[in-house]
């Protein structure tokens, strides 16, 4: 079983940077590939970057490529986002999951935290 707790969420002017944090329980965390995601009002939730729990391979989706990096802790049981340069259309509630699939498909995910929001002002 793992727990997902995300933090660092808030609101930031267009070309700004935001650290989201992920923070999990469990002592097997780093068995787990960790995919952070996010949904706008309206659509669909949507991958965002992922990286892999033995090697730290990542992915990421092409609208956030050069922008955001994908990086975690195993001893600390962390997966951080840091994101630059946002974009108003970045605005939604981003999410981390924890998998022990290497998927970018949010219904292969096992572990969800509860999000936290992301607003871009332009």
């Amino acid at each position: 079983q793992v727990q997902l707790v995300e933090s660092g969420g808030g609101l930031v002017q267009a070309g700004g940077s935001l650290r989201l944090s992920c923070a999990a329980s469990g002592r097997t965390f780093g068995r787990y590939a960790v995919g952070w995601f996010r949904q706008a009002p309206g659509k669909e939730r949507e991958f965002v970057a992922r990286i892999a729990g033995i090697g730290g391979i990542t992915t990421y989706t092409s609208s956030v490529k050069g922008r955001f990096t994908i990086s975690r802790d195993n001893a600390k049981n962390t997966v951080s986002l840091q994101m630059n340069s946002l974009k108003p259309e970045d605005t939604a509630v981003y999410y981390c999951a924890a998998t022990t699939k290497l998927t970018i498909f949010a219904g292969d995910y096992d572990y969800w935290g509860q999000g936290t929001q992301v607003t871009v002002s332009s």
